[in-house]
């Protein structure tokens, strides 16, 4: 079985891009025409919506498809002479050495030669390029163009290419690749636009549409439903994805979804894919996202992101009987940033954050986002669940930077409990240095209701329903005095995140 992996659809070649389609129609068993008359050919397709219920999606593309474009994103990279240069168009090297066919291969001719850039193809200095071809759309008659960060990664010559076949050499005026939205800007005037519409008001099982250039093939229309929204995913953390079943193909990155009303509501990015190609999952980066990035790029070149200084994980069932919560909503934080943002607050480990300034976090997908959107310096209502009750704090908001929580080893005796299921000992003084912890328990064996929850050697439990542990007898009161289930909040392999256990 292939392995599933996310993709970012630009199709990339790294000399050059050749397309070529050929249709072959045959003759064999042809049925004689049907003639129809132009009324009724005119009626045919709201007549054809209206038994299927599939809309008609052509007014949207006459309309709005002019603004859809092509780019093509090249990096020109000189090729020089190698010193001493050699104008017989041969490799400085003889071809009867073991390495001649190595520098060849990696070298190519030298100026003079054939295919070098002092032959037929190139000159004294010539150029070898890479291209990636993708799509963009025009968000301003002035030439404001929106497209992927990933398109004209690397890039020095972006081009863009018009439905009518104008082309213009295009700028970069800034990408963020951390929201893979880059905005680009051609000297034109009196461009078709598209219209920016509003991605929260739109539904799951909405009909969307995509316009692109897939495999080069440009203003290519395709159209499907509305997934899933709020979708996160790997190593995406402050974008909110929609998920839709729109067929997106390398060449569609950077191109708008539509939805019926014709209103762009959010960029075509990835697919998920076994094979590469469109395999029913394709996800778009929400418009009113990348609006703000846009905004953000044409002022200052660069994006600023709000920082909270916590990692955070889902509140499942189990999670939120040990928190004792009614039902599982908001984001545990499993470790807080020593210094940062909300160690200040007073933000803690165990604590689950309910809202940001009066809006719900739903999920703990849903938290990174939130805080991004938040200008560093400003301060935020943050409402979390602690102890069984709400509490409030103020955090002053953070600049996004990276953090990581250091790691364990371990050694020595250990004590096993029996209801739990885990063999402890309390760490070493070096321990706790090392992993840059004041307290702990260092697990060596795992079995019972500990190991079918995933506990492992080697990690470190921190505290327990939210409460720290530093020694076996703490963890023993902790375990006995506990219902059904209990929260443990473990270190493991630079990271902490709390961990439901099921006591039966």
């Amino acid at each position: 079985m292939k392995a599933k992996m996310l993709t970012r659809s630009a199709v990339a070649a790294a000399v050059v891009i050749a397309l070529s389609a050929g249709y072959v129609a045959g003759h064999h068993n042809v049925s004689a025409p049907q003639v129809i008359s132009p009324a009724a050919a005119a009626m045919m397709p709201a007549e054809a919506a209206a038994k299927t219920g599939i809309p008609d999606f052509s007014g949207l593309v006459e309309t709005y498809g002019p603004a859809v474009v092509n780019i093509s994103a090249k990096h020109v990279v000189k090729q020089t002479a190698m010193r001493g240069g050699n104008n017989s168009g041969q490799l400085p090297i003889d071809p009867s050495d073991p390495f001649y066919q190595f520098y060849r291969h990696f070298f190519g001719q030298m100026p003079g030669g054939q295919g070098g850039p002092g032959g037929p193809n190139g000159g004294d200095d010539g150029d070898r390029p890479s291209a990636s071809l993708g799509s963009g759309f025009i968000i301003s008659s002035d030439g404001y163009v929106l497209t992927n960060a990933h398109v004209v990664d690397g890039a020095n010559v972006v081009t863009v290419k018009l439905t009518d076949k104008r082309e213009y050499k295009a700028k970069v005026v800034g990408a963020d690749k951390q929201s893979d939205v880059a905005v680009l800007k051609i000297d034109a005037k009196d461009l078709p636009t598209v219209k920016i519409g509003d991605p929260r008001a739109s539904k799951v099982g909405q009909w969307v549409v995509a316009i692109g250039s897939p495999y080069g093939f440009d203003n290519t229309v395709t159209s499907g439903i509305i997934s899933a929204k709020s979708r996160s995913l790997p190593d995406e953390n402050y974008t909110p994805f929609i998920q839709t079943d729109v067929p997106v193909n390398p060449g569609n990155s950077g191109g708008p979804l539509f939805n019926l009303q014709g209103e762009v509501i959010g960029i075509n990015s990835m697919i998920y894919s076994q094979t590469g190609g469109f395999q029913g999952l394709s996800f778009a980066i929400p418009i009113n996202e990348a609006m703000k990035v846009k905004d953000d790029l044409v002022k200052t070149g660069h994006v600023d992101r709000g920082r909270l200084g916590v990692a955070v994980q889902s509140v499942n069932q189990t999670l939120a009987d040990s928190f004792g919560m009614k039902k599982p909503q908001g984001a545990l934080v499993s470790s807080v940033d020593p210094g940062g943002p909300a160690a200040k607050a007073g933000l803690q480990p165990g604590d689950v954050i309910l809202s940001v300034n009066g809006i719900d976090v739903a999920d703990s997908s849903a938290l990174p986002s939130q805080i991004a959107g938040i200008k560093p310096g400003t301060q935020a209502d943050v409402e979390v669940w602690r102890d069984k009750a709400t509490k409030n704090l103020k955090v002053t908001i953070g600049s996004l930077a990276d953090t990581k929580v250091a790691s364990n080893d371990n050694a020595g005796p250990a004590q096993m409990q029996g209801r739990l299921g885990v063999a402890v000992r309390p760490l070493t003084p070096q321990e706790k240095s090392g992993a840059s912890v004041s307290h702990g328990l260092l697990v060596q064996d795992a079995s019972g209701a500990a190991a079918s929850a995933g506990i492992q050697p080697g990690d470190v439990i921190l505290a327990v329903n939210g409460r720290p542990v530093s020694n076996i007898e703490q963890l023993k009161q902790a375990v006995s005095s506990a219902g059904n289930s209990i929260a443990l909040l473990i270190q493991r392999d630079n990271s902490q995140i709390f961990v439901p256990v099921d006591l039966g």
